[in-house]
């Protein structure tokens, strides 16, 4: 395994590469993979990582974290009664939320009734072909 840098003159940065080298042996020639470590600091010289691995934050997770330490500097300093109320409206959400897992359970049993009624419609009619080859006399 080699380390690659790699000046982007369009960018005016050098990147840093992992290259590791392995035989093709279909077009019987030496390839590399290369896999970017990161960007090179020219005043210090040295790499700062790039990619998810190397711990660069996602999109929004900036948003994220900042939503999440809102809500709980809000609920910390939220009275009794602001928490009943999130409770209530959590509560009603939840009601709505079995509601719609009923109704789509009974929607399953329907399914699974009407696939049942077709399996055997199905059973019956390979049934009624298998007795017809085995005695096409009988077909009339």
């Amino acid at each position: 395994m080699a380390i690659i840098k790699q000046y982007h003159a369009d960018t005016d940065t050098t990147y840093v590469y992992s290259s590791e080298y392995y035989w093709d042996p279909e077009k019987k020639q030496s390839r590399s993979r290369r896999r970017v470590i990161g960007k090179l600091d020219p005043q210090t010289g040295e790499i700062i990582p790039t990619g998810k691995r190397k711990g660069r934050p996602r999109k929004g997770a900036e948003a994220e974290t900042a939503a999440a330490a809102e809500a709980q500097n809000t609920a910390a300093s939220s009275t009794q009664e602001d928490k009943d109320q999130i409770i209530r409206e959590l509560k009603l959400a939840l009601g709505r939320k079995e509601e719609q897992v009923r109704v789509l359970e009974r929607e399953n049993a329907r399914y699974a009734a009407q696939i049942e009624k077709v399996q055997s419609q199905l059973q019956s009619c390979l049934d009624t072909i298998s007795s017809l080859v085995k005695d096409p006399e009988n077909e009339r």
